[in-house]
């Protein structure tokens, strides 16, 4: 399913036209009750939620910013990082930030899209209970995949189950209220959606069973319900769909997408589309990614890695070579030579390679049609070896974590290892941090994964962070939850300023 639009500019129009009151009917037009009279019109009510990730909100643009400059794994790269950007790498973003506006409005879009599809495709004709199944299934999936991301950064978050049309909003329901409903969902979607092998070639990055399985898991993880991860994340080892791909750039290049490794991942093409690349509300067609253009050593390079991260590799782990662009170095299927005059801003010495399109293109405006991998088969080892540790398993732990080292193209020794022992608890657990940083750079996995830690306490224990917080040169207690957008405030009738997260 490499392109997501098929009827999708319909489907916008028929979400949105459910908030306006029209006083004329026009009877050879398309309405909510009109739709869904054929199988292809279903499948569009489901392809627009997919299309909502494209847009520049979501994985086009905003939501990577946002994870990766919330994170140590990254610096500016110079005077191009826009403001907005620029304060959430500093931490001195507050309630007014467009980019975390928009990220809130995209995972937002992704719940109406899917609270349409939900509540029309029971009644939908010329389509079979089986795929009628899948449809729903996959809706409440992506509904599940956008509350969390709300509730993970926002804490509570009003709740909304259908396409509402009435004015106002919902009031802000508790966290506990917004999992309760995330889990019904992904309950919902682990029962119906087929295994990732029951999909054809041209379905490929639909939700699947696996993807369900893996959600909870890392939900369970993020909450600390270690017990509750392993028996999700085993279901999806157990299952054997999945496996490490042997070399390690194969989850950033567009010729092996939707791999044995990918469990979730976000479909890109290079169609420009009807809104053309800006496609910043989701109502476009277009389908490529800025991702390479902005971290891209000749593109923007607005975003570099971080000292920190660089430094967190250990000697001879491939990883690092895999994982930046250096002075020297050949791309343009190696033809190339890359030189500090062609890079601009700050420290030109290194660079993301991770879904640079440069390794093929010599195109400084390298706009691509590179996926992201949402979720990783080694995110899910990892994880398994952090709930086994957690739960006192330090065998099962260990075994997990070499998993990712023994890749056939990273090769790095076995733990324990002089740096990172593994005769205790707390020993184990540093190994894993390291790991999943090395493993997960900019992948919009270390900022939640330091959330979690932060919130479970594990901060102040100097075995497992001998340096303390790596966040605390500009991490504040008030920083633990994104501030309620002031749009949100303003225009949602149910909400009061009392609202609003502590300290904001």
């Amino acid at each position: 399913m490499k392109k997501y639009i098929f009827l999708t500019l319909i489907m916008v129009g028929l979400v949105f036209a459910c908030e306006e009151s029209l006083n004329v009917q026009n009877p050879n037009s398309l309405t909510p009750d009109s739709f869904f009279q054929t199988e292809q019109q279903a499948i569009s009510s489901v392809n627009a939620i997919y299309a909502g990730l494209q847009a520049n909100n979501l994985y086009n643009r905003e939501y990577f910013f946002l994870h990766d400059l919330l994170s140590d794994d990254n610096q500016s790269g110079g005077g191009q990082l826009e403001t907005a950007r620029a304060q959430i790498l500093l931490h001195t973003f507050d309630a007014t930030n467009k980019l975390t506006n928009d990220v809130w409005r995209g995972w937002f879009r992704i719940v109406l899209r899917a609270n349409f599809a939900i509540q029309s495709l029971p009644g939908a004709e010329g389509i079979s209970d089986a795929l009628k199944s899948r449809l729903i299934a996959e809706a409440h999936f992506m509904r599940a995949w956008a509350y969390f991301e709300l509730v993970s950064l926002w804490g509570g978050v009003p709740i909304y189950t259908e396409p509402s049309t009435t004015p106002g909003g919902e009031p802000r329901a508790t966290e506990d209220a917004v999992y309760t409903m995330i889990f019904a969902d992904l309950d919902i979607a682990e029962q119906d959606l087929p295994l990732k092998s029951e999909y054809s070639a041209s379905d490929m990055g639909r939700a699947t069973k696996g993807a369900a399985q893996a959600l909870k898991g890392k939900i369970h993880m993020f909450r600390g319900d270690y017990a509750d991860a392993r028996t999700e994340l085993n279901k999806v080892v157990a299952s054997n769909e999945y496996s490490l791909v042997d070399r390690w750039l194969d989850n950033f290049e567009a010729e092996n997408e939707n791999n044995s490794e990918s469990i979730l991942e976000v479909q890109f093409s290079l169609n420009h589309g009807t809104g053309g690349a800006w496609n910043g509300d989701g109502t476009g067609t277009a389908e490529i990614t800025f991702r390479s253009q902005e971290y891209s050593a000749t593109a923007w390079r607005n975003v570099i890695p971080s000292f920190a991260f660089i430094n967190a590799f250990e000697a001879g782990d491939p990883r690092f070579g895999y994982s930046f662009w250096e002075i020297g170095e050949f791309y343009n299927n190696g033809t190339t030579e890359l030189v500090a005059e062609d890079i601009q801003g700050n420290n030109p010495a290194i660079s993301w390679q991770k879904y640079s399109w440069l390794y093929k293109e010599p195109s400084d405006n390298s706009r691509s049609d590179i996926n992201f991998r949402v979720i990783r088969y080694a995110d899910v080892l990892l994880m398994l070896a952090e709930a086994e540790n957690e739960l006192d398993n330090p065998g099962p732990a260990v075994t997990y974590l070499n998993m990712t080292r023994n890749r056939a193209d990273v090769a790095m020794p076995n733990y324990p290892t002089v740096d990172y022992p593994t005769g205790t608890k707390d020993e184990i657990f540093a190994a894993i941090v390291h790991e999943r940083q090395v493993e997960f750079g900019s992948e919009q996995i270390r900022n939640r994964d330091l959330r979690r830690w932060r919130r479970q306490g594990f901060m102040t224990n100097t075995v497992r962070f001998p340096g303390g917080d790596p966040m605390a040169d500009r991490f504040q207690a008030k920083h633990d939850l994104m501030p309620l957008p002031v749009v949100e405030l303003d225009n949602n009738r149910s909400l009061e300023s009392s609202d609003q997260n502590p300290n904001w």
